[in-house]
Order: structure tokens, then C-alpha cells, then sequence
């Protein structure tokens, strides 16, 4: 079983300057929630209780929104506002957080990599905490929910995809494969952000990963690929020839929160169908 889950959240933020000048990006709330809170209870809701995040400077507040604030509990204590932390609090009772830094900034690759304290020779899922996932809803599975399920039928790693317009290939990691079933491929190739002439498809990865361990020697001997990052789909496009990646189509909706448009747009959505007002 998958028990574990990292947060790669070293990041500057820098497109959500001046508001991320003293505050993770990943704090910023949608609604009254942190987006990252909504990553952690999507991961929750699949199974997984055990959370790692690479931090890096400035990140402080991460680590102190998954922790007990007892002075604040105190003075809320026995008021109506006292309910609204209990879905923080529910989270920090039954799962528990473990933090490492990143001290370069040389990638998603690199930064999977300097979790690998948190891990161990476990199978793990990956969440980028930027891409806000929804599930279908009507009881449904969540995102990584789906791909839990699919992990434990065929035990190999996976990546979300979802199909985006021709001319924003550039902005993703995107993959070419063998159709196995209706949302379901067997990655063949892949390609970090590629021109719309250079993509092997318009099926982009998105931030959710299920990753099998040996994933860590292959990023250690992974060279730096473009802006002298250390890629992710370089080390699993060695594991796909050698082995087996799958991508999955997923069920849901996703809004790409790493931008200022995505971000109001997941904004609205929450406001108007899942906060209770």
C-alpha cells in the first residue's frame, strides 16, 4: 500500500509577487482554505497518512499551518469560530508531517530527490500543490484517489495527463503512448515542454505523480536538462524504456493555480460549489 506523499514546495512564487515576498505561494488560501491544505486532504481522502515536504527559505509557514496553535486555540476557544479550524485540526490529529529543505533550486527532479530522507524505499505520490484537482463529485473518487487504485492493479509509476490546447504544449511535460484502455496509456515517450512542433501528443502531465522507488538512483544519475534543471520526465522516461509508466487520464478538473488567472478561476469554483456559505 501507498502510505507516503511528498510536497515539493521549495518555490518562489515569483508570478504572485508582492504577495509571495514573505508568503509561501502555497499559503495563499482559495477562499479560506490554503491551497496546499486542499492537496494534503486529496491525498488523505486516498489513504495516505504519512507527509513529506521540501521546503526551502521563507517556507516557515507551511510547517507552522500543520502544527498546533496553542495561543490562537486558546483564545477562540468555546466561540462559534472555534468549527473553523476543525478540518486543520482533523488533518493534524490523524496523519503526520515531516519537512527537509531544498537547498538549490535545480528542479522538480532535483527537489523529488531531496525528499528521499522522507521516503525511503517505499513506493510514494507526489503532489504539486500549484494544480488544484477536483474530483468528478456525485461520490466519487478524488485524483489521486483513481490513481491509488490504479497503482495497486498494476504496481508501476503513474502520471496524471490531461489533454490542453496544441499551443501551450510548452508549458508541460508531455507524453506519447499505447492506448490500453479508454484514459490509460503506456508511455512510449516523453518530452519536457516542447514546442507545438516537437509534441508527441497534446496529453500534458499535470502535478500528480505515483512514483515507485527506484525512481531516486535513476534522479541521481539524471543530468540537468533544459534551464539546467534535473527533469522528472527524463528519469521517468528511462524508467518507462527499461520498465513500465503509465499515464492516466484522470476524472475531474483541474485549475492550474501556479498562474494568477488559474488561481481566481479555482477561487470562484470553490466559492460557488464547495465552501459552505
Amino acid at each position: 500500500m501507498i502510505k507516503k506523499c511528498l510536497f515539493p514546495v521549495a518555490g518562489y512564487g515569483t508570478r504572485f509577487l508582492p504577495a509571495t515576498k514573505a508568503m509561501p505561494k502555497e499559503i495563499l488560501p482559495i477562499v479560506n482554505k490554503p491551497l496546499v491544505q486542499y492537496g494534503v486532504e486529496e491525498a488523505a481522502d486516498a489513504g495516505i497518512h504519512e507527509f513529506g515536504f521540501v521546503t526551502g527559505r521563507g517556507k516557515r509557514a507551511i510547517e507552522d499551518h500543520f502544527d498546533t496553535n496553542y495561543e490562537l486555540e486558546h483564545q477562540i476557544a468555546g466561540s462559534g469560530k472555534e468549527d473553523l479550524l476543525t478540518s486543520i485540526r482533523e488533518l493534524i490529529d490523524n496523519n503526520t508531517f515531516a519537512f527537509t529543505r531544498q537547498v538549490e533550486m535545480k528542479g522538480l527532479g532535483h527537489a523529488i530527490l531531496s525528499g528521499r530522507n522522507l521516503i525511503g524505499d517505499n513506493p510514494f505520490t507526489v503532489v504539486l500543490a500549484d494544480d488544484f484537482c477536483v474530483g468528478p463529485g456525485n461520490g466519487e473518487d478524488g485524483v489521486m484517489a483513481q490513481m491509488v487504485k490504479l497503482y495497486n492493479q498494476f504496481r508501476c509509476s503513474i502520471v496524471a495527463i490531461e489533454e490542453v490546447p496544441a499551443d501551450e504544449t510548452h508549458k508541460y511535460g508531455v507524453i506519447a503512448g499505447e492506448s490500453m484502455k479508454d484514459g490509460l496509456y503506456r508511455i512510449t515517450d516523453m518530452v519536457e515542454k516542447p514546442a507545438p512542433e516537437n509534441a508527441p501528443s497534446n496529453l500534458a502531465i499535470i502535478g500528480r505523480y505515483i512514483l515507485t522507488p527506484d525512481i531516486f538512483e535513476i534522479l541521481e544519475r539524471t543530468p540537468a536538462g533544459k534551464n539546467g534543471e534535473v527533469q522528472i520526465t527524463d528519469a521517468l522516461l528511462e524508467q518507462a524504456q527499461n520498465g513500465c509508466v503509465l499515464a492516466y487520464q484522470f476524472k475531474g478538473k483541474r485549475f492550474d493555480c501556479g498562474s494568477i488567472d488559474g488561481f481566481v478561476e479555482a477561487t470562484n469554483y470553490v466559492y460557488e460549489n464547495v465552501y459552505n456559505k
